[in-house]
């Protein structure tokens, strides 16, 4: 190892940077303190998940309560789940928000599994990257967001909202067309003096934009998501 009393540090040196091969020969301070480090950084990890799915969990519920009352009587006004399309759209944003934070400390986790861990269970693989240890200590000197707003709010719409807002669409469509079978639908999608197509063309743009955040090509930064691989994989090399 390198002089721990030197002021010169190199992490891409090779005794450095690959600690994980020595936490399988023996023990060392800095393998302790990195193993609390990990048990840390996982608690966060499920504890902002756990916030995510307090957000999912209450937008669906909230969800739910608008649909049964929008087609509890033909007396309802359809815009309630116009509202429900709003107030969904902001549990978006919220979740969206948390998910960048969320992301801070799952990051954390995977440079830590790859280049330690994973380094520990098979060093004959070597590391994933040889400069982890200084990158790491930068995020923890100076801890920063790894991911845009736009990549949080695409990432979102794919697991969870973009099929929650289509099922309000698509009841909202049904509210104001078989659900009003006597009435024109354009009439029936009014809301005040506000002509129906004029409610038509907002929802329409609405959506559209929906549909652009979340399949428009950009270069994806959030670190360790499920997105590459064979599932099979893991049954063909056991």
């Amino acid at each position: 190892m390198t002089d721990s009393s030197s002021d010169e540090f190199d992490s891409t040196a090779p005794d450095q940077r690959e600690i994980g091969r020595e936490m399988v020969d023996d023990s060392t301070g800095l393998g302790s303190v990195m193993a609390h480090a990990y048990r840390g950084e996982i608690d966060r990890v499920g504890t902002w998940r756990q916030r995510l799915d307090e957000t999912t969990k209450w937008a669906v519920t909230l969800m739910a309560a608008i649909l049964t009352w929008a087609f509890s009587s033909t007396d309802n006004p359809h815009y309630i789940l116009l509202i429900g399309i709003v107030v969904v759209t902001i549990f978006l944003g919220i979740e969206a928000r948390r998910y960048r934070d969320y992301d801070v400390f799952r990051s954390r986790t995977r440079v830590i599994q790859e280049n330690l861990l994973a380094n520990a269970l098979d060093p004959s693989q070597g590391i994933e990257n040889h400069d982890w240890r200084a990158e790491l200590s930068r995020d923890y000197r100076r801890p920063t967001l790894k991911v845009s707003f736009h990549e949080a709010l695409a990432n979102r719409l794919r697991r969870v909202y973009l099929a929650l807002l289509s099922v309000l669409l698509v009841a909202w469509v049904f509210r104001i067309t078989a659900f009003a079978p006597h009435q024109d639908w354009l009439t029936t999608a009014e809301i005040a003096r506000i002509p129906g197509i004029a409610v038509i063309a907002v929802v329409g743009m609405f959506y559209v934009v929906l549909l652009g955040v979340t399949f428009w090509p950009h270069e994806r930064h959030a670190k360790g998501e499920f997105r590459e691989g064979d599932s099979d994989d893991w049954k063909e090399n056991r």
